[in-house]
């Protein structure tokens, strides 16, 4: 049986690479074979847009630094569900996110407190 593969991204070469998922916690930093910049860990159900995609590759820089990452869901790797591929459909959907989750700051910290 082999190593899981999971997806790193390296934006300004618009690339994306599948490697060995490190086990244990291990924070290896990737770097891109193109440009030797770290690369974003991405997760293992990313579909990278096309190289040429300028849109989307704006759209994805805008889900990537607000934290979005694309991870299977559920015992049968069904995926991260919709994502969006233009810059206006990004803001929007994470308008949205931001609205149905009410991440504030204040909640932020409630839920870092350690509880006992």
């Amino acid at each position: 049986m082999g190593h899981a593969k999971t997806s790193y991204v390296c934006v300004p070469c618009r690339a994306s690479y599948k490697q060995d998922h490190d086990s244990h916690g291990s924070t290896r930093e990737r770097r891109c074979p193109r440009c030797a910049e770290p690369m974003i860990h991405v997760g293992s159900a990313f579909a990278p847009p096309r190289r040429r995609d300028t849109a989307a590759w704006r759209a994805l820089t805008m889900l990537l630094e607000s934290g979005v990452r694309f991870h299977r869901t559920g015992c049968c790797g069904e995926g991260p569900g919709y994502r969006p591929r233009a810059p206006r459909e990004t803001r929007e959907w994470l308008a949205e996110r931001r609205k149905r989750t009410e991440w504030t700051p204040e909640r932020r910290l409630r839920e870092a407190a350690p509880r006992g």
